[in-house]
């Protein structure tokens, strides 16, 4: 049998990492409850484990980017009363415990390798056990990338153009759009008061599009680097008739349509991500 079948990318991991942790906290506390544990994530990460909460019982909230976030809102949860079991972000960053509030491999690691250790002596591989749990959980396809910008204020005008001064697109492509959460200027129609829960960064781009056919996207641009990224993901229950090369299609189409219709490389001189 080959063992290695392919990469496992950083969303695949975190939900690995939110598997193994709720398992082995279970193992060590036969028969407590899920009601005070606690997973969270940056906002452009997988909602892995939002289906995963809704499914177990434990609370699971999302963040801004950046590990400080992630720490300082575990912290709060530990203080009332909560177990704080992963934290993580989907460019390979895992804070697995509460031992080191930072991201750290030193500590997630021997974890990852003492679970792929234990499938292989079973029989098994990271690639199948992931796939256990999607359909445990439902099915979870990402496709993040990114393009280069050297003219910063052709940021400002390609978001002004998707706001169109708070009237945002109602389809991207054909696929129509069930909410808008816009962090710049602190709008989010998933609440009846139009306010997001996260934190409003006015300094910065972040726009997030929620489609009726279950994909998330956002659109951020980057506070280190000239950069223009996209992160998005589709998601269906379990038991989902889709194939993951149908849903890995029906994404390609939206990442398609967002790059043509709201990116608009050729008119602000994007440039495509290396390859």
């Amino acid at each position: 049998k080959q063992w290695y079948q392919r990469r496992v990318r950083g969303n695949e991991l975190g939900a690995i990492f939110g598997a193994i942790a709720l398992s082995n906290y279970r193992n060590a506390n036969p028969g407590s409850s899920s009601e005070k544990l606690y997973m969270n994530c940056s906002t452009v990460s997988s909602k892995f484990l939002r289906s995963m909460a809704a499914a177990e019982g434990f609370l699971y909230e999302e963040c801004l980017t950046g590990f400080k976030w992630m720490a300082n809102m575990a912290l709060q949860k530990q203080a009332e009363g909560f177990t704080c079991l992963l934290g993580f972000e989907e460019s390979i960053g895992y804070m697995y415990g509460m031992n080191v509030l930072d991201k750290d491999g030193i500590s997630a690691g021997p974890i990852l390798a003492a679970k792929a250790s234990q499938l292989y002596q079973d029989g098994f591989t990271l690639s199948a056990f992931l796939e256990s749990l999607y359909v445990m959980y439902g099915r979870h396809i990402s496709d993040n990338s990114y393009y280069l910008c050297y003219e910063p204020a052709k940021f400002d005008l390609m978001f002004g153009e998707i706001r169109k001064g708070g009237v945002y697109p109602e389809k991207v492509g054909k696929f129509p759009v069930a909410a808008v959460r816009d962090l710049t200027v602190g709008f989010d129609s998933n609440y009846a008061d139009k306010k997001p829960r996260l934190p409003v960064c006015p300094g910065s781009h972040m726009i997030t599009f929620s489609f009726e056919n279950g994909c998330i996207a956002t659109l951020r641009t980057s506070g280190t680097e000239p950069k223009i990224k996209y992160y998005t993901e589709i998601v269906r229950g379990p038991g989902a008739l889709e194939s993951e090369e149908e849903l890995r299609m029906e994404l390609g189409e939206v990442v398609d349509a967002i790059v043509k219709e709201l990116l608009q490389p050729e008119k602000f001189g994007l440039k495509p991500r290396p390859s």
